[in-house]
Formats: C-alpha cells, sequence, structure tokens
C-alpha cells in the first residue's frame, strides 16, 4: 500500500510539474524580454521606440514583423497609475495592445477601438482606485504595452517616426526589473522565478482550479522551497517539466488542422482563458500576438515540421477575387527556425523580409492575379519584384492580416496553397 501511494505521489507531483511548466512560460518569456530591455538601458514606466523595421538583425523577440514600428514599455503599476498618450493617426493603422504578466491582451487602443484621433489613458493596477475618464484597469502590476505604427515603404518612414513620437507614458519612477530564470533553465531555478512573478501578479480566480492541481509544488506565494523535496520527488518533477517540454516543442500556433496547407488562430489567440498549453506555445513562438479580430496569424504548413526547403522554388497564386480581405494590410513574413522553436528573419540579398499589399513595384498579373515567388535563388529579372527571399535551408512562412474582414475572420475565406514552383 506504502508503495503504491508513493507512486501516485510522485505521479501526481510529476503531472502537476508539467502544468506548472506550461502555465509559467508566459510569465518567464515576459520577464526575459522586459530583462534583455533593461539590460540596452530601457527604463520601466518608459517607452522605448524602436525607430527602424526589424530585420534580421532584430533577435529579442520571436517572430516580429517588418511591416510596423514597435514601442515598447515594460510598466509596473505597484507604485501607483501611469497616464498613456496617443497620438493622433488619421488614415494610419496604429494600435497598443496592453498585456498582462500572463501575455492576455485585456485592452487594445489604436484605429479600430479608440479611432484615429488618439487620446490619454490611465492605466491602473489591480488595487488602485479607478476614476476618471479613460481609465482601464489592469489585472497584474506588471504589463507589456507593444504599439504598433504601419509603415508603407522607406518614403513613409520619417512621417510614420513622427506618429511614433508622439507616443509616451508618464508614471512614477519604478526599480528595474528583477533577473529571473529563462526557459531552460534547471527546474528549481525556473519554479523559484515563475513563484516570484506569480506572487508578484496573481493569478485571476479563474485560474483556481489549476493553482489547486499545482499546489503540491508550493508556487505562488513567494516562498517556494527547492530543498523541501526528496531525491524521488525531485525526480518526479524533472520528468514533468520534460514532458511539458516536449509538448511544447510539438505545438503550433493555429487551431484543429490545416486547410489547403495554413493553420489558423484559434478564437482565444492573445487572450487565453484557460487554455494553458496554447498559451504557452504562443508565448515561446509567437510571443505578444494580438486577438483575431485586430490581426490574424496564418503558418504555413511546410513539407516537414512547419518548414519548407529554401533550396527548391515555391509559388503563392492568388486569384483576383481572392486576395486576402482586410481592412488594414496583410504581409507574408519569412523566418528562419532556431533550435529551441522560436523564429527571426534571415539576412538575404534584397533585406527583404515580407512580402504583401505595400510592397514598393509589386506586379500583378494582366488578368488582376498575383503571383509571389520564395526561394533562395533568384525567379528572374522579370519575377524579381515579387520575389520573396529565403535561406537555403529551411524556412517557415507566417501571413499577417490586419483588421480582417468577417469573412476571413468567421472561415468563408481560405488562403491559396503554397506550391513548388
Amino acid at each position: 500500500m506504502t508503495c503504491e501511494l508513493d507512486t501516485d505521489h510522485l505521479q501526481a507531483l510529476s503531472t502537476a510539474a508539467s502544468e506548472a511548466w506550461l502555465y509559467g512560460l508566459p510569465l518567464i518569456e515576459v520577464a526575459t524580454t522586459r530583462s534583455r530591455g533593461s539590460a540596452l538601458g530601457g527604463q520601466v514606466n518608459v517607452f522605448a521606440h524602436m525607430r527602424n523595421l526589424a530585420d534580421h538583425r532584430a533577435r529579442t523577440v520571436t517572430t516580429p514583423n517588418n511591416d510596423t514600428l514597435y514601442s515598447s514599455g515594460q510598466i509596473d503599476l505597484s507604485a501607483g497609475p501611469v497616464t498613456i498618450v496617443l497620438p493622433a493617426s488619421g488614415d494610419r493603422y496604429l494600435s497598443l495592445a496592453l498585456m498582462d504578466a500572463y501575455t492576455n491582451n485585456f485592452a487594445l487602443l489604436g484605429s479600430r477601438t479608440t479611432g484615429p484621433d488618439g487620446g490619454t489613458f490611465r492605466l491602473v493596477g489591480p488595487r488602485d482606485a479607478a476614476e476618471g475618464d479613460n481609465v482601464i484597469r489592469s489585472p497584474t502590476d506588471h504589463v507589456w504595452a507593444l504599439a504598433r505604427i504601419l509603415v508603407d515603404g522607406p518614403f513613409d518612414l520619417e512621417a510614420a517616426r513622427s506618429v511614433q513620437a508622439g507616443i509616451s507614458m508618464q508614471g512614477p519612477a519604478a526599480p528595474s526589473p528583477a533577473r529571473h530564470a529563462g526557459r531552460a533553465a534547471p527546474w528549481n531555478e525556473y519554479f523559484a522565478s515563475v513563484d516570484a512573478l506569480m506572487a508578484a501578479n496573481p493569478p485571476p480566480v479563474t485560474d483556481l482550479g489549476l493553482i489547486r492541481r499545482i499546489a503540491p509544488l508550493g508556487l505562488g506565494r513567494g516562498g517556494f522551497d527547492p530543498g523541501a523535496f526528496s531525491s524521488e520527488e525531485a525526480a518526479a518533477i524533472e520528468a514533468g517539466v520534460q514532458q511539458a517540454r516536449s509538448l511544447i516543442r510539438s505545438r503550433g500556433l493555429g487551431g484543429a488542422g490545416w486547410e489547403d496547407g495554413w493553420s489558423y488562430p484559434r478564437a482565444d489567440l492573445g487572450d487565453f482563458g484557460q487554455s494553458y498549453a496554447y498559451r504557452a506555445a504562443v508565448a515561446l513562438a509567437g510571443l505578444a500576438a494580438l486577438p483575431p479580430v485586430e490581426a490574424m496569424y496564418m503558418r504555413g504548413q511546410g513539407e516537414t515540421g512547419g518548414t519548407y526547403d529554401g533550396t527548391r522554388p515555391w509559388r503563392l497564386h492568388f486569384p483576383s477575387d481572392r486576395l486576402p480581405p482586410v481592412d488594414s494590410f496583410w504581409s507574408l513574413s519569412l523566418y528562419e527556425a532556431t533550435p529551441d522553436g522560436q523564429f527571426f528573419f534571415a539576412d538575404n540579398p534584397l533585406n527583404r523580409y515580407a512580402i504583401g499589399d505595400r510592397t514598393l513595384g509589386l506586379a500583378y498579373n494582366p488578368d488582376g492575379s498575383l503571383d509571389i515567388w520564395i526561394g533562395a535563388d533568384s525567379p528572374g529579372s522579370e519575377r524579381e519584384s515579387n520575389w520573396l527571399p529565403s535561406p537555403a535551408g529551411p524556412f517557415a512562412l507566417f501571413m499577417r492580416a490586419y483588421l480582417p474582414q468577417a469573412s476571413l475572420l468567421e472561415g468563408q475565406y481560405r488562403l491559396p496553397p503554397v506550391l513548388p514552383a
């Protein structure tokens, strides 16, 4: 009987460790981003403006886009509210995503929601009094504010920067972010950081079921003690962590299955509820993803493991009446994959990292259809305006559709397949 109880206890502890590792991964990934920004001179409660479009040197956040300028602010509301100012953006797409410590978008400001005229907004923490106009309450003290400002091309960069310069934040001084373990850390260091981050950002009551399941680990109150576990228990915890790591490598960002070679985002992308494993997968491969109503992200299926062979030529053909239905813009981005499942732009001779409806010189066929040529080798001078260069090795394709129309959101529209050229 004792042996059976011990086996059940160890299995329960292993299962709890697997769930807790996945649950904590978004906290860890955001904390890592916060620390990287601090190491580069960024301050808490202050926006850092990325004044150039992301290219192959951008390695801070996975799957960056090459369509918008970013302005990023790591916020700590524990010392009091902050005030955020958005400028008027007119017809230019602008969004400011406010994400809690668990990567849920709890508010989106900008073109779609607050309109083209900008405004001043007061962001308060979960325990602060909320009075006055344009008040937004955050569910956690740690917030990541990420703005995206559309750039229509090199000629438009200065105008976009002028809009970006109007994004600002005022608030109390906050301490530099604490250092936390990364995703590859040993289980004791990883869970110590998850514990501290959960204590600083208590989970919502709707997560209570999971919190009870992982209770044997003692997480969430800032007192995690790895020394309290026996060697057998430590081995069970390590086994659970390894199971979670294997699961995260096998998961994609899409919904169920593939349609014509593309996966589509789930409805809970960006505001995940209790979809903890999906939230963890997105934190690893698509950190800071927007909800589908703001932007849809579709990943190409590829040949094996979600990647294409760059030594072969590929073609994406849009019939004239089947271009992506959007109210803002669409673009196809190409990435090389890292061994741990993240995606970054690859260096190429055209310095072209994405191609879409705003690409200068994009050539449509006489019947109004559109061909995009993809691969490591040029498709020829007459097709180079529509060429998306790839590395010679494996690469991944992601389609972005900003402010998707109902036919795309509701599934009546589907992208055509990427086929060998």
